[in-house]
């Protein structure tokens, strides 16, 4: 996802929220409640298209989770490449007979070098997904917190009168 959707999908979601509170906050209401009547067809089809409009960041993290998997697969094919590169050049220095020492000390140098440099190659995936992730983690955050606010909203409306009427005016009303 590009930058510029990304607050896209979050004024998207950020407006379907708002929709959803009018609704719930439009309703009618039921006399001598805190409760509202609302569309329920047209309530979950908000929390549908919320729904929609949220999967992508789990997306966005299921892709860095295999974008790192195969980092991680490219890595360890590298290493095996290296360290066989390795064992078939210590191989063939074992095999010539006046350089026998030479030649373990040799491979064994190469080894440790293809494994350094397998580890690094490691760490640097692992640090790269890391990263990733805490970006999409701290994305993830913004987000909860501001459906969180909208529930809270959503919640306060349902729980309090409507501005203006009192439990007098309230008794007096007709029953609908």
């Amino acid at each position: 996802m590009t930058e510029n959707e990304r607050p896209a999908n979050q004024i998207e979601a950020l407006n379907l929220l708002d929709r959803l509170e009018s609704l719930v906050s439009g309703g009618a209401r039921v006399p001598l409640t805190s409760r509202s009547i609302v569309d329920e067809q047209e309530f979950i089809d908000l929390l549908d298209q919320i729904r929609a409009s949220i999967p992508e960041e789990v997306r966005q993290a299921k892709r860095v989770s295999q974008e790192r998997e195969k980092v991680i697969l490219q890595a360890q094919a590298e290493a095996d490449k290296i360290i066989n590169t390795a064992r078939d050049q210590a191989t063939q220095l074992l095999d010539q007979n006046e350089m026998v020492r030479a030649a373990q000390d040799h491979a064994q140098n190469i080894v440790d070098e293809a494994v350094q440099r397998a580890e690094d190659v490691r760490r640097g995936a692992d640090e790269y997904a890391l990263a990733a992730l805490d970006e999409l983690e701290q994305h993830l955050t913004r987000l909860l917190a501001t459906i969180r606010k909208g529930k809270a909203t959503l919640e306060r409306s349902l729980q309090s009168p409507p501005e203006g009427v009192g439990a007098a005016d309230m008794a007096e009303s007709p029953a609908r």
